[in-house]
């Protein structure tokens, strides 16, 4: 997927047919060493391509598919029982001594007004 947003930006950058160097270049700019054979698969698939064409035709394989939420949405629409109330209480507290420690972790001891 970081090779496929790399030839995107360099296309959105005005390079409308990207080379391996190019993409190489995007990608060690934000410190990811680029694999070779991805490079150019990447480079080789999309050379010589209209790329909104394919952005068009990927939305409309997307939009065919069918997704988990409208899956999910029966279930949610069912009355509890009171076995399947039980899990989701004790999902609700294990919520939140899990943001509590992604709070730590972001300001790694530093606060912003020390």
């Amino acid at each position: 997927m970081r090779y496929v947003a790399a030839y995107l930006l360099a296309v959105l950058g005005g390079n409308e047919h990207p080379a391996e160097a190019d993409l190489k270049k995007i990608l060690s700019s934000v410190g990811i060493d680029a694999d070779n054979d991805c490079v150019k698969k990447v480079v080789g698939e999309l050379k010589g391509k209209n790329l909104e064409e394919l952005m068009a035709a990927g939305r409309q394989k997307m939009a065919s598919m069918p997704s988990a939420s409208a899956a999910a949405a029966p279930v949610a629409a069912a009355a509890p029982t009171a076995a399947a109330a039980a899990p989701a209480k004790e999902a609700k507290k294990e919520e939140p001594k899990k943001e509590e420690e992604e709070e730590e972790d972001e300001d790694m001891g530093f606060g912003l007004f020390d």
